[in-house]
C-alpha cells in the first residue's frame, strides 16, 4: 500500500462543514460592498517577481524571506502574489482603468501565500479580502474605507470585539528625515535591541516601531515622535480624517508606532485589532498609498486601500458566538423504495418539483438500497422532510411527505403530485 500524499504544511483544506461559514461571510462582503458601490476585479495568483520586489521593497521581511519565487520554464521568475494591492494596481495601470484621472472603487479576494511559521490565525496558503480606491486624494475617501470595515463589523456582530488604531506616517521626505533621526537615536542602544530589531536597524528601522516585544517597546518610549516630524499637508489630512470619523461616532485610539510592514504607504495608516485571537490580534490593516502606481509604470494617481484575513474573521466570528446556523445540506430527502420503473417516476417528479421551486435544496437517493437504510441517510443528511415513492404510491399518483424535524408538521401524509409542490412550500415555510 502507497503512502498516503497529506496537504502541504500551512496550506489547509476548507472542509464542507467550515465552508458555510465563509460563503456567509462572502455574501455579506459582496452586499455590502455593492451597496456602496464597489466592484469586483479578479486578479492572477501569480505575478512577475519584479512586482512584489518594486511595491513592497526589497528589503521587507516579505520579500526577503516569505514568497514563494520560482523560474518557469523560459527562465522568467515568478512568485505566488503574497499580497493584492500591488497587482490590483497593475491590472488597474494595464488595463487602462485610470486613464484620464478616473477614480476607481475596486474589490477582490481569494488565496494569498507567504512562508511563515503555521500557527492559529497564520498560514501559508491564507485568504485576503481586499478593497482598494483610487483617484481620490482627499481623507473623505479614507474615512469611506474605515467606514465600510465598520459596517461589515456591525453586520458580523463583531463591533464590540474589534478596535481601531490609527496612524499618519507623513510624506516620504518628512518620513526619511524621521528614519535619520531614529537610526540614531537607536543606534546609541544597539546592544539593548532584539535580533530582529538590529538587522532591521540597517535595512528597515521604521519597522521596529511595530516590535511586540516590552523591552524594545520600553526602549522606544525614550525615541523620537515620528509626528514631530510630519508636513503640515499629512497634518490637515490626519485632523479632517479624525474628524469625519468623529462626526461618524466610530471610536479610534491614535497609535504614534503604528506604521505597517510595507513601504509603499504615505498619511494614513490604520488596523482593527483584537484581543480575543491571541498573538495574532490584526484583523484589518490599511492605509493611503499615493505614490505606488507611479512607481509601478502609471501615471500619479492617489489611493487608499486595506486587507482583512478571512481566516481570522473566521475565528473571531467564532470566538464573538457569532456563527450563521448551519446551512441544511438539503430541505429534502427523496426516497426511492422500489423497481426500475418506480426509480424512473421518481426522477421526473424530483425535477419536476426542483423547477416549480427554484432554489430547493433536494437530495435525489441513488444507489439503491433497503427503504430502512434510505431513511437512515434521510436522516442523517439534517434535511427537514423526506418524500417517499413506492410502487403504491405510483399507482395512486401520490408522495409519502415525512416531516423529519421538529416544526415541520407531525405524521406522514400522501399528497397528490399535482398538489406536491404547493403543499412542500407550506410546509417548508416553517423552516427557521
Amino acid at each position: 500500500m502507497s503512502k498516503q500524499i497529506q496537504n502541504i504544511k500551512g496550506m489547509p483544506d476548507l472542509l464542507p462543514h467550515q465552508t458555510s461559514v465563509w460563503q456567509y461571510l462572502e455574501q455579506m462582503i459582496s452586499e455590502l460592498l455593492t451597496g456602496y458601490g464597489y466592484r469586483e476585479i479578479r486578479l492572477p495568483v501569480v505575478e512577475y517577481t519584479d512586482l512584489f520586489k518594486r511595491s513592497i521593497g526589497e528589503v521587507t521581511d516579505i520579500v526577503e524571506k516569505e514568497m514563494y519565487t520560482f523560474t518557469d520554464r523560459n527562465g522568467e521568475w515568478l512568485t505566488l502574489r503574497p499580497e493584492g494591492t500591488a497587482g490590483c494596481v497593475r491590472a488597474a495601470t494595464q488595463n487602462g482603468l485610470l486613464a484620464n484621472q478616473a477614480q476607481q472603487r475596486l474589490w477582490y479576494q481569494g488565496p494569498m501565500f507567504r512562508y511563515e511559521k503555521p500557527q492559529k490565525g497564520r498560514q501559508r496558503q491564507f485568504h485576503q479580502l481586499g478593497v482598494e480606491a483610487f483617484g481620490i486624494a482627499t481623507p473623505d475617501m479614507d474615512a469611506e474605507l474605515i467606514l465600510l470595515a465598520y459596517r461589515l463589523w456591525q453586520k458580523l456582530g463583531l463591533a464590540d470585539y474589534v478596535t481601531l488604531e490609527l496612524n499618519s506616517i507623513g510624506s516620504l521626505a518628512a518620513r526619511n528625515a524621521y528614519k535619520a533621526e531614529l537610526v540614531a537615536f537607536l543606534s546609541a542602544h544597539k546592544a539593548e535591541l532584539d535580533e530582529d530589531s538590529q538587522r532591521r536597524l540597517d535595512s528597515n528601522p521604521l519597522r521596529i516601531l511595530d516590535s511586540k516585544l516590552p523591552q524594545t517597546q520600553a526602549l522606544l518610549d525614550d525615541a523620537p515622535n515620528l509626528h514631530d516630524y510630519l508636513d503640515d499637508d499629512s497634518r490637515e489630512h490626519s485632523h479632517q480624517l479624525c474628524y469625519l470619523l468623529d462626526q461618524l461616532k466610530i471610536p479610534y485610539r491614535i497609535n504614534p508606532r503604528l506604521v505597517r510592514g510595507l513601504d509603499y504607504y504615505n498619511k494614513t495608516v490604520f488596523e482593527w485589532v483584537t484581543t480575543h485571537l491571541g498573538a495574532q490580534g490584526t484583523v484589518c490593516a490599511g492605509g493611503r498609498y499615493d505614490g505606488l502606481v507611479e512607481q509601478l509604470g502609471g501615471k500619479a494617481t492617489p489611493a487608499v486601500g486595506f486587507a482583512i484575513g478571512l481566516e481570522r474573521l473566521t475565528l473571531l466570528i467564532e470566538a464573538a458566538g457569532q456563527l450563521p446556523a448551519d446551512h441544511q445540506q438539503a430541505d429534502i430527502y427523496f426516497v426511492i423504495a422500489g423497481d426500475e420503473a418506480v426509480q424512473g417516476q421518481a426522477f421526473v417528479i424530483a425535477e419536476q418539483l426542483r423547477s416549480a421551486l427554484p432554489g430547493l435544496k433536494m437530495i435525489t437517493h441513488t444507489g439503491g438500497g433497503s427503504f430502512k437504510s434510505q431513511m437512515k441517510k434521510a436522516d442523517k443528511s439534517g434535511a427537514a422532510l423526506a418524500l417517499v415513492v413506492g410502487s403504491n404510491e405510483m399507482i395512486d399518483k401520490v408522495v409519502a411527505v415525512k416531516p423529519l424535524r421538529e416544526g415541520f408538521g407531525g405524521e406522514q401524509e400522501l399528497v397528490n403530485v399535482a398538489e406536491l409542490p404547493a403543499r412542500v412550500q407550506q410546509v417548508l415555510k416553517n423552516k427557521a
